[in-house]
């Protein structure tokens, strides 16, 4: 993961900048095991932006990293690729009207949970309805 360094007396030492760095979880070392640096940076890049609209924790699981809020899991990292992150919102209903989302999906038996599938390629991805739909996540 890439970090801050810092140069002091001919020594450099690494500070945490993420949730990322600061989390010793295995199961979140075994996700995150052998994927490319690209996609370690979109994923720590994507944590980061979370970061500044709330006070938010990771939740690793053996298959993706919950990112919760409060006693509540806000979205869900399910795929690391070779040059994405693919994050899952769950929300109450479907925000159809978007240009984010490349899939919404209601969830079988539950007329209350509504999946909203975003992949991010860019860091820029994180634009202004990423954004808005992030921080709607929180409330």
């Amino acid at each position: 993961m890439a970090g801050l360094f810092i140069i002091l007396q001919d020594k450099t030492w690494k500070m945490s900048t993420s949730l990322l760095d600061q989390n010793n979880d295995p199961l979140l070392k075994t996700f995150i095991a052998g994927k490319s640096d690209p996609a370690l940076a979109l994923l720590q890049h994507f944590v980061s932006q979370y970061e500044k609209l709330g006070k938010i924790y990771l939740y690793p699981t053996k298959s993706m990293i919950g990112i919760g809020f409060g006693d509540r899991r806000v979205a869900w990292i399910t795929q690391l690729g070779k040059n994405f992150v693919h994050i899952v919102f769950p929300f109450e209903k479907a925000y159809s009207d978007n240009l984010c989302f490349q899939k919404i999906a209601q969830v079988p038996g539950d007329n209350r949970q509504f999946n909203h599938h975003f992949r991010m390629y860019l860091p820029e991805d994180i634009n202004e309805e990423v954004q808005q739909f992030m921080h709607l996540s929180l409330l």
